[in-house]
């Protein structure tokens, strides 16, 4: 039992906690929570704090044509190490993982502050990302370890309240450090991933003092082989995922991916049966339905969730011309649809015991909205944009946690870490593969979509008024770019892939071609995803209810023990 209770409330506590179908008194729970939400705003605010930061980052170090691979490096041990903690700490104990995870992320983090080359940089993320892999799965582990599922909702609320604000945090807070020339005597975009060292420092302390769990003595063999064939199988995936831009998708190269992919993921498979219990993620498991269609839910809402959001904020800045900071600003009416669903879902569920009627109203809610973008302008008002950003952050808020918590619920107590992990990981893999395949759509449309829009412009007096004055501008940019059109030079709508900021210097009239042809291109990706979620949403019909347990894990796991 945490220390956290004064002695002599030993006992109310002890009752308390049993009456509620756990070890633990509110006030314990949430001492706990406060640990672990340090440890998750370590990596949720590190996934957006650095892509506002990156191309500063990579101007100084003079790696901008490979500051992709900063990512990919972060996003392959991250994703890659996610199972593999739920796996040991099902096995070993959750503690000594999660104060691992939080260590090896703040070593990471102090290392990329150090950097002197990108090379060095995508290095140090690769060990940032085998910290981060174990802070979000395991913190959500915990609370279901130590409250029972019909509470634990109310609680999870909490996480993505965490997550939220760290979606909106990370872009200020990255724009601001980098946009510094010095601090303290130290280069601004430096102190991008030194702020993680003190946030994580202190999370280790709080962690080590209120989280006490019983120990687990593991006599389960490790699946080394599994974790081998599963990286084997998602390197080159995440890599092509993140390169194929580039690179092509049916280049030699990407082939190559695919086939070591697949080849990969069919031994991790082949693995998994031969270990049978002792495998990362036990085939059985996906014989349990809430588990495997939560599985697929999971990739399939990770992939628009994840490839949608990551489109606004480059509306907001390339179509309406915010700033990075303000950008983050203007995306805060999602975060309060995603916090406030996510406290009513969350106490409804508390109340009702029943959590299947919320991800059927989330999924339909962020279909609505995803929808709904489609049919923005360049020139629609901020309010109606920030209107769907609360409807679809709603949507999210009542998806994410009910479905996590129905993951957690459908398999047995001692196989916690194995059931979050997985939601997690699976998640990871769908957002992925769809930020990856909408931002394919968006450049491969990009450069269409506004050649047509110049095209219908230059019929106008006006475009052409702007035209010859940009022509005489004093920035060789615009200059440069007006007297490309002038001359009938095509290629100048696909100078906006290379770099957007230019198209904030123009004129409005010769501006605004180039915002329409973004918006438009952005439309199509926005249906795409929402073909994706209506599939989500009759995926979600198919999932069925299982009572939720009263007891937390650990108190389910000594029931299931002391049983004859």
């Amino acid at each position: 039992m945490s220390d956290t209770a004064a002695p002599g409330s030993e006992a109310t506590a002890s009752a308390q906690g049993a009456a509620a179908g756990t070890d633990f008194t509110h006030k314990q729970i949430l001492t706990i929570i406060s640990g672990l939400m340090l440890g998750m705003f370590l990596a949720a605010l590190d996934q957006t704090i650095v892509s506002t930061s990156i191309r500063t980052i990579a101007d100084d170090l003079q790696g901008f044509s490979i500051q992709a691979w900063v990512t990919t490096a972060y996003l392959i041990t991250a994703t890659i190490s996610t199972p593999l903690y739920g796996k040991l700490s099902d096995l070993y104990g959750r503690k000594q993982f999660f104060l691992a995870a939080i260590t090896i992320f703040v070593i990471g983090s102090a290392l990329c502050g150090f950097a002197t080359s990108m090379y060095q940089l995508a290095a140090f993320r690769a060990v940032q990302g085998l910290g981060a892999g174990g802070l979000f799965s395991l913190a959500l582990t915990i609370v279901g370890d130590i409250v029972p599922p019909r509470e634990r909702a109310k609680y999870q609320g909490y996480f993505l309240a965490v997550f939220g604000t760290s979606s909106v945090l990370g872009p200020v807070i990255g724009g601001v450090l980098s946009g510094a020339d010095e601090i303290l005597s130290v280069t601004g975009w430096r102190w991008v991933f030194f702020v993680n060292v003190p946030i994580g420092v202190v999370a280790l302390f709080v962690v080590a003092k209120v989280l006490n769990l019983p120990p687990r003595r593991g006599n389960a063999v490790v699946d080394w082989g599994g974790a081998a064939a599963l990286a084997v199988g998602l390197v080159p995936l995440l890599i092509i995922a993140e390169q194929g831009r580039v690179w092509g998708w049916g280049s030699g190269r990407a082939v190559i991916c695919y086939v070591i992919g697949a080849l990969g993921i069919a031994a991790f498979v082949a693995v998994e049966i031969r270990m049978k219990s002792n495998a990362l993620i036990p085939m059985r498991f996906f014989r349990n339905s809430t588990f495997s269609i939560g599985l697929l839910l999971s990739v399939v809402t990770g992939a628009a969730m994840f490839g949608g959001i990551t489109l606004l904020p480059q509306y907001l800045q390339v179509v309406k011309g915010s700033s990075p900071t303000l950008a983050g600003f203007q995306m805060l009416p999602l975060v309060l649809g995603i916090m406030i669903a996510s406290v009513f879902s969350g106490q409804m569920i508390s109340r009702t015991g029943h959590y299947r009627p919320y991800p059927i109203i989330g999924t339909t809610l962020m279909t609505v909205c995803m929808f709904a973008f489609s049919f923005i302008r360049y020139d629609t008002p901020l309010w109606a944009i920030m209107l769907a950003m609360f409807g679809f952050g709603f949507g999210l808020g009542n998806l994410m946690q009910p479905l996590t918590l129905a993951i957690q619920n459908s398999l047995p107590p001692q196989d916690m870490g194995v059931s979050t992990s997985s939601a997690t990981f699976f998640r990871q893999i769908g957002g992925t593969i769809g930020v990856a395949a909408f931002l394919s759509l968006l450049f491969s449309r990009v450069t269409d979509t506004i050649r047509d829009a110049l095209i219908s412009a230059a019929a106008t007096p006006e475009f052409r008024t702007a035209v010859g004055e940009a022509a005489q501008s004093s920035d060789p940019t615009v200059a440069g770019l007006a007297q490309g059109l002038a001359s009938g030079d095509g290629s100048a709508a696909g100078g906006v892939l290379e770099d957007t900021s230019f198209i904030q210097k123009l004129p409005t009239a010769l501006g605004d071609p180039f915002r329409i042809g973004f918006s438009d291109a952005m439309d199509q990706v926005f249906v795409a995803a929402g073909v994706l979620l209506a599939v989500g949403f009759v995926i979600n019909l198919f999932h069925k209810e299982i009572p939720l347990r009263t007891q937390g894990g650990l108190a389910a796991q000594r029931s299931e023990l002391a049983e004859p």
